[in-house]
């Protein structure tokens, strides 16, 4: 199990994992087949060598904390998570420059939230649909352009903290879908019997219905992580670099 080990005088921290103890292998490019040199390894010691004499800390990875920039299968990326000592929140920050360099670490004193920046419908994929919908029996444009008025002006009004998130399978976990909640489908229902006469409503209601729970009428939400860094910290880190300065001025 891995383990998230915190050295409390130089705020640096290590995961310590299975695989701290693996040799590193040298390999002829010319015979990539052919193992020339190995090299052991205990990264784990290393750290505990370079930070001889530190305090250390272990700190409880906060579950379901794990967040990226970009989508979960892209090898160069930011990602972070939540941690704690059971008196303070930290964030962990894991990123790397370049694909073939080791993973690196930086430790936040502080919190991250998740910031939603757009909440749209999904205009082209509901057009679509709604003319395979009503393929025998066609609508007018002006008609579908007045849904598509009708539920963009809900998504504009409406309360995120009231929507269900839908548990689907995405690859960039900054984007999330939601479903229409009951209040705001009840007033789509009743605000399409003046758009579409008899003949044509019981169609639209069926493709509402069809579409509200997965499907084209699921609201799309982007968000952007936010890092908000304890006052505390940010306060001791201008006292220390005033002082600096100050003994800087003195020599």
């Amino acid at each position: 199990m891995n383990q998230l080990i915190r050295c409390i005088n130089c705020d640096k921290v290590f995961i310590k994992t299975q695989f701290d103890q693996v040799p590193e292998y040298e390999f002829d490019s010319f015979n990539p087949f052919e193992t020339i040199k190995s090299y052991e390894r205990n990264d784990f010691q290393d750290f505990l060598i370079h930070h001889q004499g530190h305090k250390m800390e272990e700190l409880r990875i906060i579950e379901d904390s794990f967040i990226s920039e970009k989508d979960y299968y892209e090898p160069v990326k930011v990602s972070y998570i939540k941690a704690t000592n059971g008196k303070e929140k930290f964030v962990i920050k894991k990123f790397r420059e370049k694909i073939d360099e080791p993973l690196k670490y930086e430790l936040i004193h502080g919190d991250y939230y998740l910031k939603c920046v757009s909440f749209e419908i999904q205009e082209d994929e509901i057009k679509k649909e709604l003319d395979g919908q009503f393929k025998d029996f066609p609508i007018s444009q002006n008609k579908i352009d007045k849904f598509l008025k009708l539920y963009r002006h809900i998504a504009k009004n409406v309360e995120l903290k009231n929507l269900e998130r839908v548990d689907e399978e995405s690859n960039n976990p900054l984007k999330v879908s939601y479903k229409i909640d009951d209040f705001n489908l009840a007033y789509l229902l009743r605000n399409c019997r003046n758009i579409f006469n008899k003949e044509e409503y019981p169609k639209i209601e069926s493709f509402i219905y069809n579409n509200k729970d997965d499907g084209v009428l699921l609201f799309q939400a982007t968000y952007q992580i936010e890092i908000k860094e304890s006052s505390k910290i940010k306060k001791k880190i201008n006292q220390a670099i005033s002082e600096e300065k100050i003994a800087v001025k003195k020599k």
